[in-house]
C-alpha cells in the first residue's frame, strides 16, 4: 500500500467513525428530549421520536450508504 492509499483509508475511517458517533449523539439527544424537561416540562414525545429516528438512520444506514459510494468511486 502506498502512503497516499493509507491516508485515504485513514480519512475514510475518521469519516465513518464521526458518522457513527454523531448518530449516537442524535439518538441520545432524542432520548433526552423525550424523557427530560429539555424542551418542555414532561418531555416532548413527538419531537424526541423524530430526533431518535434521525439518529438511528444516521448511525445504522449512513455507513452502509458511505460504503456503497466509496465502492463506486473506487471502481472508477
Amino acid at each position: 500500500m502506498t502512503d497516499n492509499n493509507d491516508q485515504l483509508w485513514a480519512r475514510r475511517f475518521r469519516i465513518f467513525a464521526l458518522l457513527r458517533i454523531s448518530g449516537l449523539a442524535l439518538f441520545l439527544l432524542g432520548m433526552a428530549i423525550v424523557f427530560s424537561d429539555l424542551v418542555q416540562p414532561g418531555g416532548a414525545l413527538g419531537l424526541g421520536m423524530v430526533v431518535i429516528g434521525c439518529g438511528l438512520v444516521e448511525a445504522l444506514l449512513g455507513p452502509v450508504l458511505l460504503r456503497q459510494a466509496w465502492h463506486k468511486a473506487d471502481r472508477r
